[in-house]
């Protein structure tokens, strides 16, 4: 799924709102996770999980088509914790157990392939 996917999704299911606000919405929401992340913070979303960043300390690479060692700088790059609710959804928990913590009603029922990023 990738972002018009979802706010197509998000249209369908919502059809009370314009698509125009839902886009908004959506970009809104991942801004708000960018910016908070590039200032070093850290985002929960309950069940779902958690965005953080990670070091990563400096060292030497190859160039792919010389392999030549190229020195690749220290950085910080976005992390992602699956939450236990998101987990157990994937994996298949019992459906009832997840209908009661307000889950998705459908959830594990069907498989996706990888989103693209």
């Amino acid at each position: 799924m990738v972002r018009t996917d979802l706010i197509t999704l998000l249209a369908a299911q919502h059809p009370d709102l314009s698509a125009r606000d839902i886009e908004a919405t959506v970009g809104a929401f991942f801004n708000a996770i960018t910016t908070h992340l590039a200032e070093g913070g850290r985002v929960e979303v309950r069940g779902f999980g958690s965005f953080t960043t990670r070091a990563r300390d400096a060292r030497t690479g190859r160039d792919p088509r010389t392999g030549a060692p190229v020195e690749v700088n220290a950085r910080r790059i976005p992390w992602f914790k699956a939450g236990k609710d998101l987990c157990e959804l994937i994996n298949g928990i019992d459906q009832t157990e997840l209908g009661k913590r307000g889950l998705a009603e459908n959830a594990g029922t069907e498989t996706h392939p990888a989103p693209t990023v």
